[in-house]
């Protein structure tokens, strides 16, 4: 498999780029010391795409107080910097074999520093909104990028056991990584701390590309008309949808008619572009194959999956805000979760076959079941340091699951032909990416609506006439005794501390049904996925022997070794 073979969706979601033509230019050999330059420049390249990814969502209070806008308003800047993400893979690989590697290589990412130099300017909400529109455009090619230069100096054999996982788990620790350096930039020059990280880490990406070349395969004409106004339904209906999503939670779903609007606008745009592909000889994607059984379920267990991580994205990172954790008390748990998830990579080398896909995927769901399910015990006293053993179980999986299930599903396209390609990066884009978004906003609705019951159960145990209540309502009065002389303060005083730590409970026993939630699910998947092997196993023992076989044993037996 040569390097163009493979890419990756700019949400650092795996995707295969289309095959080289039938006679392309044989690769250089490397040596390892220019091999691991190649493989440095990749992880180097995730890395940069990830952290930019991350500063703007990791602090989006922080932003919100620069903008002098709320933290709902500043929102819209992760919606902005999500779209095209969601949107653009879809056609950067036939932009890539049309235009040339290389020079989409050198212009991606010098577009990249331009708008992280753009980004500095933004002053208020409307500009950094574009801003961020424009840094998703740019980072998408990014990924793509890391992916092919892990790929490039590695020999065939290393391609999909090392290059894959290790660049997967670069992309994945990268919103990670944003979250261990935040904290100490801002402390020391604010945002501007960020922002020049972000445009060093962009012009450093630009001198090594250019000083480390892709071999480029030829150019081919790829690019059809009809391509282009699938791509637009299709990016109208994913882009919709990530704006549903993530804003529905916020605004609530009932309580907003632009939101049922919008949806249906997409799912309205994704239909149309199911029936523009349907009637074209030669179509961007293949609707049909999709359709198929085997694709269906591939499709359903790489959704499944991203519904389950979002735990660990929409999750623990948001409980510890409501419990009032700082973002550098954060720093020492997102440092263990990006050693883990490169210990997951390392840990798939040995086992890292296309036989080996549905144990590697037990392991993991089985480490996600049991994580999930330590979480589900949190209290409000519950510190980082209590999750890490849990959130790195869940970390070390999502590298343990995705990578196997990427391999599997390329190959399935590959042994197709060249016309499943694109049809593959529907899979992983609507599933890894777009179903990030889907994840997040449904397991932070759940929270909500979670918090909302056990909140009136409190309020019902919360009477006046309980013992309880008047007991703490006096001890507290007591306490504040010192600061406020005033009984009638004092006591008011109380019941709003009372008030509070009931809300934060309420929050923590929705996030513990969350986590509970998603430990049953896991472990619905892991006996599923039991029975499938069991019945593949039932089946193979049933299935006659193929008359070669025994001709091809013999063969195998007298061959000299």
């Amino acid at each position: 498999m040569t390097t163009a073979q493979v890419a990756i969706d700019a949400g650092g979601d795996p995707v295969p780029a289309a095959p080289a033509p039938a006679s392309p230019p044989a690769a250089p050999a490397y040596s390892w010391p220019v091999a691991l330059a190649y493989i440095g420049v990749s992880l180097f390249v995730a890395l940069t795409q990830g952290v930019a990814q991350g500063f703007v969502s990791t602090n989006i209070p922080q932003v919100a107080g620069n903008l002098g806008v709320t933290t709902t308003q500043a929102t819209w800047l992760t919606v902005a910097f999500t779209i095209p993400r969601v949107a653009l893979p879809l056609m950067l690989v036939k932009i890539r074999m049309q235009f040339g590697l290389r020079r989409f290589a050198e212009i991606a990412v010098a577009i990249y520093l331009v708008v992280s130099l753009i980004s500095i300017e933004a002053i208020d909400l409307r500009s950094a909104v574009l801003v961020q529109a424009l840094s998703g455009m740019s980072a998408a090619p990014l990924s793509t990028l890391a992916f092919m230069y892990m790929l490039e100096p590695l020999p065939p054999q290393w391609k999909m056991r090392l290059g894959l996982p290790l660049v997967m788990a670069a992309i994945s620790a990268g919103p990670m990584l944003a979250r261990v350096v935040s904290p100490p930039l801002l402390a020391g020059s604010g945002l501007a701390g960020l922002h020049a990280l972000g445009l060093g880490l962009a012009a450093l990406a630009l001198g090594l590309v250019y000083y480390l070349p892709l071999t480029s395969p030829p150019r081919v004409k790829a690019i059809a008309p009809l391509d282009i106004v699938s791509w637009l339904l299709i990016a109208a209906g994913f882009g919709g949808l990530s704006a549903t999503f993530t804003m529905g939670a916020i605004y609530w779903w009932t309580d907003t008619a632009w939101l049922g609007m919008v949806f249906a606008a997409s799912i309205g745009a994704l239909t149309l572009a199911v029936i523009v592909e349907l009637h074209r000889k030669a179509p961007l994607l293949d609707i049909r194959w999709l359709a198929s059984p085997t694709v269906v379920h591939l499709t359903v267990t790489l959704l499944l999956f991203r519904l389950i991580l979002s735990e660990q994205s929409a999750g623990a990172p948001r409980m510890f805000q409501v419990l009032g954790v700082t973002q550098d008390q954060l720093m020492p748990l997102f440092a263990v979760l990006i050693v883990a998830t490169f210990a997951g990579a390392l840990a798939l080398i040995p086992f890292m076959k296309p036989g080996n896909v549905p144990r590697l995927h037990l392991v993991a769901l089985a480490m996600i079941g049991i994580g999930a399910y330590m979480d589900s015990h949190a209290t409000v006293d519950t510190r980082p340091a209590q999750m890490m053993l849990s959130q790195a179980m869940i970390a070390f999986a999502s590298t343990l699951y995705l990578a196997p299930a990427m391999m599997q599903g390329l190959l399935s396209a590959l042994a197709r032909g060249p016309n499943y390609i694109l049809s593959f990066i529907i899979i992983f884009l609507s599933t890894q990416s777009l179903g990030g978004v889907i994840g997040s906003g449904a397991f932070v609705t759940f929270i909500n609506h979670r918090e909302a019951v056990h909140m009136q159960v409190l309020r019902e145990e919360l009477t006046t006439t309980s013992p309880m209540l008047v007991q703490q309502i006096a001890a507290r009065s007591a306490a504040l005794a010192p600061q406020i002389a005033d009984g009638a303060m004092r006591r008011a005083q109380a019941v709003v501390q009372i008030a509070g730590d009931a809300t934060t409970q309420a929050f923590v026993l929705a996030y513990n049904d969350a986590y509970r939630l998603i430990a049953l699910v896991a472990a619905g998947a892991l006996a599923a996925l039991v029975l499938h092997m069991f019945r593949d196993r039932l089946a193979a023992s049933f299935r006659p022997a193929s008359p070669a076989a025994p001709a091809s044993s013999q063969i195998n037996r007298t061959e000299p070794k």
